[in-house]
């Protein structure tokens, strides 16, 4: 999909913006109803759906950033990342995660996997050779984290993600460190890029948030997962979100 290749300061001010019509206010109304017609409608509404006015706003801002087709925003990076992981792993499966990654993910992988039946490996390092070597034959998820948190190491996104194509593999990135506006995982092949916005997305220590963006099957497969989890990102969070990216860049 060719995406718009705007400048990003101008997607971090008006990209997704809900224009006021009845004011002419210039951010976007906050719109707090957990309540919307199922009847008679094109899109029935939900917050747990991921498709209320505000986290729309979130989820196209975020696309744009990403040069993804779709977006979606959630309570927590680890929120993001937990529906990511299990929205591809089942049980039998195996995943292969870099061995530098955020101590959250880590704690997840270690304490939750075995539960699932779902199979991981570490990386002995972060060359090309180290995620090769721990491939099996069920291996149906690479993760990375470049700039890894804390130690800022850095993989070779574009190799890795080559090798997974190869394989069939789907990828994963943290890209929380980096950001979109210094770094942007999908054009370097990688499938599925994912933020915690409690960091540089909002940038202010007052927001919990995470946003995940791909393809828009990937993200779709991620989003009804997401459903059954409800790791949904209130509007008015992605209000005060909004008003965070602005300044991003």
């Amino acid at each position: 999909m060719e995406l718009d290749k705007k400048n990003k300061h101008t997607i971090c001010i008006h990209q997704g913006q809900i224009k006021d019509e009845q004011f002419g206010g210039a951010v976007s109304p906050i719109y707090l109803a957990t309540s919307y017609p199922f009847l008679d409608v094109e899109e029935k509404r939900y917050p747990r759906y991921f498709n209320t006015p505000n986290q729309e706003v979130i989820a196209n801002k975020v696309a744009a950033l990403e040069n993804a087709e779709k977006a979606l925003p959630f309570s927590s990076g680890m929120a993001a990342v937990t529906t990511s992981l299990f929205a591809f792993l089942e049980s039998g499966d195996h995943v292969v995660f870099q061995n530098e990654i955020y101590g959250g993910t880590h704690h997840l992988i270690q304490e939750e996997f075995s539960r699932y039946g779902i199979e991981y490996s570490f990386t002995k390092g972060l060359a090309i050779n180290d995620f090769e070597n721990e491939i099996q034959d069920n291996t149906k998820v690479i993760y990375l984290e470049t700039p890894s948190n804390p130690l800022l190491s850095i993989t070779d996104i574009e190799s890795v993600a080559a090798l997974a194509k190869r394989k069939g593999i789907v990828t994963m990135i943290d890209n929380t460190f980096a950001s979109p506006i210094n770094q942007t995982p999908l054009d370097l092949g990688i499938d599925i890029s994912i933020h915690s916005a409690t960091k540089y997305l909002s940038g202010h220590s007052d927001i919990s948030a995470g946003v995940v963006a791909g393809t828009k099957d990937h993200v779709d497969r991620i989003m009804y997962k997401g459903r059954n989890f409800g790791g949904n990102l209130s509007d008015f969070m992605c209000f005060l979100l909004e008003r965070c990216i602005k300044t991003l860049a």
